[in-house]
């Protein structure tokens, strides 16, 4: 499992020298090889322990080596060492980190092979688990085995119960079925159930709900979180009730909760999307006062903002304060400012954006693909007016880096060319349009044809028109 070179013990070797040098070592092949070589000294009297072995599976789940840390709980059983539920919690947790609810689930039941009965705690770790990655149907059957076990409910088991209940429409009425009885149960909702229904609510768009949750919980004397105040900033904006978002971001500050980055953004989203991208620019400058960063979520918001309402000036300014925040903007935002400039027939700035964007390294991924495909075509398309040889360059760069020239643009760019009196660019686009697999109209025709004319390319312009004719007769035979 790790490197063969053998590590040196003193005579006298104990357990805490060995989790010293395992914690102090940050790179796992060297752990495990100081564990293994340690491991050797077994016929000198020396044996791992409980702490031993169980820093060595903390240190293996933190690197996802998952295999080797359900086999040193193997090595200890067999070594008759003291296996803990606590041990079996650190990788169900470590699988929870990394989205693999169904191996968390089978480790947990692993538990019962070692003679070993899970607490609460357990069950409660797992049933979270379950609900953060959307297993909600396996979530409810784990409550129910919880239950059939005899682990009675808690505040904290019916807050996760009712966080899974809220993932959809059709069980929200069992959600709040459950918080209302949970006095009956000995079990008084907290902050955290309060903050769980308004959050749940808030994103199901049941904003009136959630608001009348939320006062009840001041009534109580429950403090809303941040969070809690987030989440209903952003239903109430999501549902355009814009001047009760700001009253409850103003209340929040006077109840001396600071907002953080997410309710900024949120209520900058909304700000901008019901058209007030200068009311957000405002509130992102109370924002930098109070000390709060701005995010690539906050930037994009505003580029999108600004970039709907005609302000280029203001968007390019916030994507150079970006950059002086040492954030890379991407292709997203690249392609907001691009088609903004397009909007406003400003096709060569849009193209010094595409250029920079290209000279960054910056690339379009699958979500912004189909952006970037229009938006190059619209730009070529606009530069073929008033700059032609700029439109050819940034076809040919198209070609390169793969983005679609649409048959829009190949017949835009060979009637520019022709005009022009540029036939050899004309043909090469053509041919190009043709090897694309885009049927050239009678216009396109026309227009090359014509071209020749001008030029007295009868020769040419006669074999064109014959080619042409011969194609459609066949055509018209089959």
């Amino acid at each position: 499992m790790g490197s063969k070179t053998l590590f040196k013990w003193p005579k006298q070797i104990t357990n805490s020298l060995v989790e010293q040098l395992i914690q102090a070592e940050k790179d796992i092949h060297k752990a495990v090889n100081i564990f293994d070589t340690a491991t050797a000294e077994y016929s000198n009297g020396f044996r791992h322990d409980h702490n031993t072995y169980g820093l060595m599976i903390y240190k293996l789940v933190t690197v996802n080596q998952f295999r080797s840390a359900e086999g040193m709980l193997e090595r200890m059983k067999h070594e008759n060492c003291k296996v803990t539920e606590d041990l079996f919690l650190t990788i169900c947790r470590a699988y929870g980190r990394v989205h693999r609810p169904l191996d968390a689930t089978r480790v947990f039941h692993k538990m019962e092979d070692f003679q070993l009965k899970p607490t609460q705690k357990s069950y409660l770790a797992i049933l979270d688990i379950l609900v953060e990655e959307n297993h909600v149907k396996r979530a409810l059957a784990f409550y129910k085995e919880m239950r059939g076990m005899g682990i009675p409910p808690s505040v904290i088991s019916l807050n996760i119960l009712i966080k899974a209940l809220l993932k959809n429409d059709e069980t929200v009425d069992s959600a709040l079925r459950i918080f209302r009885e949970m006095p009956n149960r000995g079990c008084e909702p907290d902050s955290y159930t309060y903050g769980t229904l308004v959050n749940g609510l808030c994103r199901l768009g049941k904003i009136s709900q959630a608001i009348e949750l939320f006062r009840e919980m001041e009534q109580k004397g429950h403090s809303p979180s941040v969070v809690t105040y987030t989440s209903l900033i952003h239903g109430m904006c999501q549902s355009n009730n814009l001047d009760e978002a700001i009253s409850l971001l103003e209340e929040m500050t006077k109840n001396g909760i600071e907002p953080n980055v997410f309710t900024y953004s949120s209520l900058m989203d909304g700000l901008c999307k019901d058209g007030h991208s200068t009311e957000a620019m405002e509130l992102l400058e109370v924002m930098v006062r109070k000390h709060r960063l701005p995010n690539m979520v906050t930037y994009g918001t505003l580029i999108n903002g600004l970039c709907k309402e005609g302000k280029l000036r203001e968007a390019v300014e916030i994507l150079d304060r970006m950059r002086l925040q040492g954030l890379k903007p991407n292709a997203g935002l690249y392609g907001k400012i691009i088609n903004g400039f397009c909007a406003a027939c400003s096709y060569q700035e849009a193209a010094n954006f595409i250029d920079e964007m290209v000279l960054g390294g910056i690339s379009p991924h699958r979500a912004t693909w189909s952006l970037h495909v229009k938006v190059h075509n619209k730009v070529v398309q606009g530069l073929c007016y008033n700059d032609p040889p700029r439109a050819f360059q940034l076809y040919l760069s198209m070609r390169t880096r793969g983005i679609s020239v649409e048959i829009g643009t190949f017949d835009c760019m060979v009637k520019c060319f022709c005009k022009k009196g540029d036939l050899h660019k004309a043909a090469r686009i053509l041919d190009e349009m043709v090897l694309d697999g885009c049927i050239p109209d009678e216009g396109t025709w026309d227009a090359l044809v014509g071209g020749l004319w001008d030029r007295k390319k009868v020769r040419e312009a006669t074999a064109i028109l014959l080619a042409e004719l011969q194609k459609k007769n066949v055509e018209a035979e089959s």
